[in-house]
């Protein structure tokens, strides 16, 4: 792998030549199951997903904004939508086994960002009109 693959920013730990640890003779070692990883956490973002359209729907279609209690599903769901969305960029681009720490800054640095963006939220929907209100009033501006 060459370091265009990164943005020109190279490996912080040396991989062996084409990503081989061993021989190519040696048997694969399976992971163990993980519930949180695999095929569960891609049905979990799928329905994630799939939940978000008639939220994201609703007040386009109804012309008012929903209230509290559908405000604070779509505020949650795109939260967690967003989060599962950029740990899977984090995973992708920035793995683990060649920018060790630098991977693990990444992901603290996205918890941290989830935490800060849904206090914000929190603060929009308990001090003001809610994220449906809000962007009402700046399409309608």
């Amino acid at each position: 792998m060459t370091s265009q693959r990164y943005l020109g920013i190279p490996p912080l730990i040396k991989q062996p030549a084409g990503g081989i640890i061993g021989t190519v003779n040696d048997a694969y070692k399976v992971p163990p199951p993980d519930k949180t990883h695999g095929s569960y956490h891609w049905t979990f973002e799928k329905i994630i997903t799939i939940g978000l359209v008639p939220l994201t729907v609703a007040p386009l279609v109804g012309g008012t904004a929903l209230s509290p209690v559908m405000d604070s599903a779509l505020i949650g769901l795109t939260l967690v939508h967003s989060y599962f969305g950029f740990q899977s960029c984090i995973i992708d681009y920035i793995p683990k086994r060649e920018f060790g720490k630098v991977h693990d800054f990444c992901m603290w640095l996205l918890f941290i960002g989830t935490g800060v963006t849904g206090y914000g939220f929190y603060k929009l929907e308990t001090e003001d009109i809610g994220l449906t209100g809000t962007l009402q009033k700046v399409w309608e501006a």
